[in-house]
């Protein structure tokens, strides 16, 4: 699991080097070991009951996990198989797999900034919990990525579950049903999850419904995740005088991906209308 590393001629497979007291080598070990059972050793969140689910959402969040989310989501899947041999369960997954990495570096720049800029930071934050609405375009996304995942932290006072007997659970927001009553909280194998009304949502003509569109959903994830890596080297740099100023280089990088795949994927939805017509 780990690659073998070299501390100065120590290797951390014991060999011993004469110019190291047995007994650092020894510490140095293991400390080795520890650091490697604590980043394999990450409990997992429970899902046991519809009340768990909702808080492991909030948990995800508190412990900088926000790349667990995407697993607290069940997206039905028809049982087809696309030209290339791949199923449409098999492209969801990869879609999720992306999404999964995606919001992972996004945890990443986020805390970045809160290092770098800790009193604009502090400010941004009050502001939001405040409900004061962003002054302009730079302000709004300095607050986003300072905190992307803050409003799922406050709305949860807001949210309940109505546990319903039969292995599905209403989700409430205010005691009314969320939506609507459209998302559902149902029992699975693995714990509860949130589960997509992919049957009522897949009438709209922006669905994913072909191997290339969930194909490029997923790019659409990587190209984020390596704008947020471009960003995140550049925040290293030290290129950034404030946080606006990060927060705006940040967007418009994120943007330009965003579009670019948009466009894309919005022309072959119009070509997929325009065949189908024909």
């Amino acid at each position: 699991m780990f690659a073998v590393r070299q501390f100065h001629g120590l290797s951390v497979h014991g060999h011993e080097h004469p110019s190291y007291p047995s007994g650092v080598r020894k510490a140095v070990i293991m400390l080795w070991s520890c650091a490697a059972v604590a980043a394999c050793s990450k409990p997992p969140i429970d899902t046991s009951t519809p009340d768990a689910l909702l808080e492991a959402v909030r948990i995800a969040v508190e412990e900088g996990r926000p790349e667990i989310l995407p697993d607290l989501i069940d997206v039905p899947v028809r049982d087809i198989e696309f030209a290339d041999g791949v199923t449409e369960a098999s492209a969801v997954e990869d879609v999720r797999g992306k999404l999964k990495d995606m919001l992972a570096q996004l945890w990443r720049v986020t805390i970045k900034l809160r290092d770098r800029f800790p009193g604009q930071v502090t400010k941004e934050l009050a502001a939001a919990q405040a409900d004061l609405i962003p002054k302009d375009f730079r302000e709004g996304f300095a607050r986003f990525f300072v905190d992307p995942f803050g409003e799922l932290q406050r709305e949860r006072v807001h949210l309940t579950a109505e546990d319903l007997g039969d292995g599905t659970a209403a989700l409430l927001w205010k005691d009314e049903p969320l939506w609507g009553g459209a998302v559902a909280i149902e029992e699975r194998p693995e714990g509860w999850r949130f589960v997509l009304p992919v049957d009522l949502i897949r009438s709209n003509e922006y669905f994913p419904d072909t191997r290339e569109e969930w194909a490029i959903l997923a790019s659409m994830m990587l190209g984020i995740e390596n704008s947020l890596s471009d960003f995140e080297r550049e925040l290293d740099e030290g290129k950034f005088r404030d946080l606006k100023a990060a927060s705006t280089r940040v967007g418009r990088l994120v943007g330009e991906s965003v579009i670019v795949q948009s466009v894309i994927y919005a022309m072959m939805k119009r070509d997929e209308q325009a065949r189908s017509t024909d």
